[in-house]
């Protein structure tokens, strides 16, 4: 697409009145662009669309209009959940209309360069940890996108010494075109979205355009020990720095390594960045970390690969690694009730997230997982609901799906928790009470659903807040 400003008195289409349909529709107005918004809700259910037509920007609710999308339109702005079979979209394309996220506006309008992360699973977390550690380090992060501040407005505030720090979902990279982040970085892949992406090639292609428009001057961070990741390296445009749990990198890049010390000859792994010149940095050990599991060390790794990258000394990182307590909903602790442990990790909407969030542990795990049927077996959750889970709690669609695995797996304290008549919320206080029964002191109650959470709630968020309540309302 051109720059906004080059759509003065052009018609563009913007599809949602979510948080980045309503930016994108402000920023293109101010440039002067004749904006429609439109949205399948009810006029009474978006409140969005009073203060956009105040401002002069036309919206349309309640549907997608015959006419909304005609060969007069120059461009078309679509929320990023909106799929690409939708009619308006569709229509777009097929009249040749350019259709892009919000991400692609932003990239245009920014002075400031762009720290990119995506991946399937920690995403938040490491944005997070990075603008935490540009933030110890004096520098000027603005944490937006997925997390933060709107895209748009991040962009039309950042100047040119800040870092634009973006957490990037495959569904608002699929529409980008020039995007091309400073910093990009994969932390994985796994199989999820496909509901939406329609196969994992297109789900991974969306991932891999983080790094497709990156010249030898970015820099492209990426998990050397995820396959995908590792394959896409003879395509990268950018520096290329790794960051592994598993191998001892002999080029730059960021990698867990024994740790020695005055004391002891060893002290178990560290966090290590080996520079451009070959020099070690230990930045910290992996148990010092402030989140528990090999995946968050992960995730720390990535974030001291962008930090680095970005600017900061080596040194300034501690500081930072050791400090953070994690984000809401995302293997989040909740404390002890009565000798039993509670973690939140509402966030875990795919197998793969539940998993590495069970890794995380070494005592005995009363999960609580189900929700959204979208047509997965659970197959992989097999091996660590045998070596890792004492007791399960199923509830939602898939309920009946993972109890099955689960007794394939040998446990057999299984509780398998039907609608409650009260509604959602209920039924997921049942599913706290039956976990408290089934555990014991020194246990963990793990809230990781593997699912997502549409069949009982609005969103991830609003499943955590209310097992974040029925927690605490047995420690009264």
């Amino acid at each position: 697409m051109e720059h906004p400003k080059e759509y003065a008195n052009r018609e563009v289409v913007v599809l949602g009145l979510a948080r980045s349909g309503v930016s994108a529709a402000k920023t293109m107005h101010a440039f002067g662009a004749k904006v429609t918004v439109n949205d399948r809700k009810p006029r009474e259910e978006s409140p969005e669309a009073a203060v956009l037509e105040e401002l002069g920007v036309t919206v349309v609710c309640g549907g997608h209009p015959d006419g909304l999308i005609h060969p007069g339109v120059s461009l078309v702005i679509k929320n990023p959940g909106i799929p690409y079979t939708a009619p308006p979209v569709a229509a777009a394309l097929e009249l040749g209309i350019e259709v892009v996220t919000e991400v692609e506006i932003a990239y245009h309008l920014s002075a400031a360069p762009m720290i990119g992360i995506t991946g399937s699973n920690g995403k938040t977390t490491t944005t997070t940890w990075i603008g935490n550690m540009l933030e110890a380090a004096g520098l000027n992060p603005i944490v937006a996108g997925n997390i933060g501040t709107p895209l748009c407005d991040a962009a039309l505030e950042a100047k040119e010494d800040d870092w634009l720090v973006v957490e990037l979902s495959s569904f608002q990279l699929k529409g980008t075109k020039q995007f091309a982040p400073r910093i990009a970085c994969l932390l994985n892949v796994a199989e999820t979205h496909l509901d939406y992406h329609g196969s994992m090639e297109d789900y991974t292609a969306s991932k891999a355009r983080i790094f497709v428009n990156q010249t030898p001057e970015d820099v492209s961070i990426v998990n050397w020990d995820d396959p995908f990741c590792r394959d896409l390296v003879p395509y990268l445009k950018g520096k290329i720095v790794p960051f592994s749990m598993n191998e001892e990198l002999v080029l730059e890049g960021v990698y867990a390594s024994p740790s020695y010390s005055a004391e002891s000859e060893a002290d178990g792994r560290a966090i290590v960045y080996r520079d451009a010149a070959g020099e070690l940095h230990e930045i910290i050990r992996v148990s010092e970390i402030g989140l528990p599991g090999s995946y968050n060390a992960a995730n720390a790794m990535a974030a001291v690969a962008a930090a680095i990258a970005a600017g900061v000394d080596p040194s300034a990182l501690r500081g930072p690694l050791a400090a953070f307590g994690g984000v809401e909903h995302r293997l989040e602790s909740l404390g002890e009730v009565g000798g039993v442990f509670y973690y939140n990790n509402s966030k875990a909407t795919n197998s793969k997230a539940t998993l590495t969030a069970l890794s995380a542990f070494e005592q005995p795990v009363v999960l609580i997982a189900g929700g959204l049927d979208r047509g997965s077996d659970y197959e992989e959750l097999l091996p660590a609901l045998r070596d890792q889970v004492k007791a399960l709690v199923t509830l939602g669609e898939t309920r009946e799906k993972i109890a099955n695995v689960a007794r394939r797996a040998g446990i057999d304290r299984i509780a398998v928790i039907e609608p409650d008549s009260e509604g959602s919320e209920a039924t997921l206080r049942r599913a706290v009470s039956e976990a408290r029964l089934l555990a014991e002191s020194g246990d963990t109650v793990l809230l990781s659903p593997a699912c997502a959470s549409w069949d009982m709630f609005a969103s991830f968020e609003e499943r955590g807040r209310v097992f974040k309540e029925a927690v605490r309302s047995i420690s009264e």
